[in-house]
């Protein structure tokens, strides 16, 4: 095989599983297929007029993340109208979010729509029809149901139907009176209990699903359930490797088995179920915490320190005199932490040697005023000091001896006055 031919052959599906002899549905008259991808979700679908009727009655909605069935019920009573008026008005009323509250909100006013839509001469009187839906959004799906389409997950290949039928057979199976497989060929499997169209009053059932990423979701109209049995659904769903190969086998399988009614099936897988972009976000949240947390616990170290910082005074050096300071005599990545709030006449030279080491440092004061009271101390001791020098000068001038030494050094405070 050439590399061209091994490229082409890498780019197509996958085949479905060998061994299955069923009906072709590819090119079948008046049959509807719609498949797609986004980003979280894969989708196919196949719609079926089935091998006995004359029409289809089915509708379906893709609106990703939004997706039903529904089936006409009533025959030349225009079922097909009543399942078109129906998606129309719940991909119209549907929520924007997994919220199946909402959702039944939205199929109860389909049922209203279809009603009208009777009344105003679209369609028949008489006309309803059955309405399943799901809306999938990160990892959780809301889902609305009304009559006997049905909805299937299938997980680690293992199927469950997630709906309950409102039919009188489901009633029979509930009381145990019949089986599930005989509720398929029972004869009065088509009397519907609840319905779109017929009772203004009609409730939806709702309920709302966690799903996770390689889950299959089945949505089908009672077309398929009732030609083959759960366990040949979940066998052809298991081994189909793509949702629109599952739809088409799905629906092949049920006009290989008769092909009694319409059959219309949806299928998704979730993909992306949002669990890693949940874990992002709540490890980004995290970080945002601790961040915060961080820069808090920092603003308010700074705070205090800023606090501790203009509540110190100080006395150091003015250049050749003394000035007062607020803050502490250091600097940090060179911004000082002190600064000058008053100056004053004290000359640095008139004070004693060790007055003047301890000014280089920094004279701790307990506040402004008690500087300020430091410094007329200084004052004060200076003038003191000068007139005692004086007096001893004079005195020793009167005695004759003018030369003789006088000891001049004043004496001043060392402890700045605290």
């Amino acid at each position: 095989m050439s590399s061209e031919e091994l490229n082409n052959t890498s780019a197509q599906e996958p085949a479905n599983a060998p061994g299955r002899a069923e009906m072709a549905v590819e090119g079948r008259a008046g049959a509807d297929v719609v498949q797609g991808a986004s980003a979280t979700l894969a989708w196919g679908s196949r719609s079926d007029v089935g091998l006995v009727r004359g029409h289809n009655e089915d509708s379906f909605l893709v609106q990703a993340p939004l997706f039903a069935v529904c089936d006409g019920m009533g025959g030349h009573a225009a079922g097909e109208v009543a399942s078109s008026i129906a998606v129309s008005t719940i991909a119209e009323k549907a929520p924007a979010g997994a919220d199946d509250v909402l959702l039944g909100v939205a199929v109860e006013a389909a049922n209203t729509a279809v009603m009208l839509g009777a009344e105003q001469g679209m369609g028949k009187p008489g006309m309803g029809c059955t309405a399943s839906c799901c809306l999938i959004e990160e990892g959780k799906m809301a889902i609305a149901h009304v009559g006997d389409s049905r909805i299937y997950l299938l997980r680690h290949g293992s199927l469950v139907r997630v709906t309950h039928d409102h039919s009188y057979v489901e009633e029979l199976v509930d009381s145990g009176q019949i089986t599930a497989d005989e509720a398929r060929t029972h004869p009065s499997r088509s009397i519907i209990t609840r319905a779109l169209g017929s009772d203004p009053d009609m409730y939806a059932d709702h309920f709302s699903l966690e799903v996770s990423n390689g889950d299959r979701v089945i949505l089908c109209s009672d077309g398929l359930s009732s030609m083959i049995a759960d366990s040949e659904i979940e066998a052809l769903a298991v081994s189909s490797a793509t949702p629109q190969q599952a739809a088409d086998n799905l629906v092949a399988a049920a006009l290989t088995a008769g092909g009694l009614d319409n059959v219309t099936v949806v299928v998704v897988d979730v993909v992306d179920d949002g669990t890693a972009e949940k874990s992002r976000r709540r490890l980004t949240k995290r970080a945002i915490g601790v961040t915060a947390t961080l820069v808090g616990v920092l603003l308010a170290t700074v705070l205090v320190c800023l606090a501790f910082v203009r509540g110190e005074w100080y006395l150091s050096l003015n250049g050749d005199t003394v000035g007062i300071y607020q803050g502490i005599n250091a600097s940090v990545l060179g911004i000082p932490l002190g600064n000058l709030v008053e100056t004053s006449a004290v000359a640095v030279a008139d004070l004693p040697a060790s007055v003047q080491d301890q000014l280089e440092q920094g004279i701790r004061v307990a506040n402004e005023q008690a500087g300020r009271d430091t410094l007329d101390a200084y004052r004060a001791q200076i003038d003191a000091d000068k007139t005692a020098a004086a007096s001893v000068a004079d005195e020793a001038k009167s005695e004759g001896n003018p030369g003789a030494p006088v000891d001049t050094a004043p004496t001043m405070p060392e402890n700045g006055g605290e």
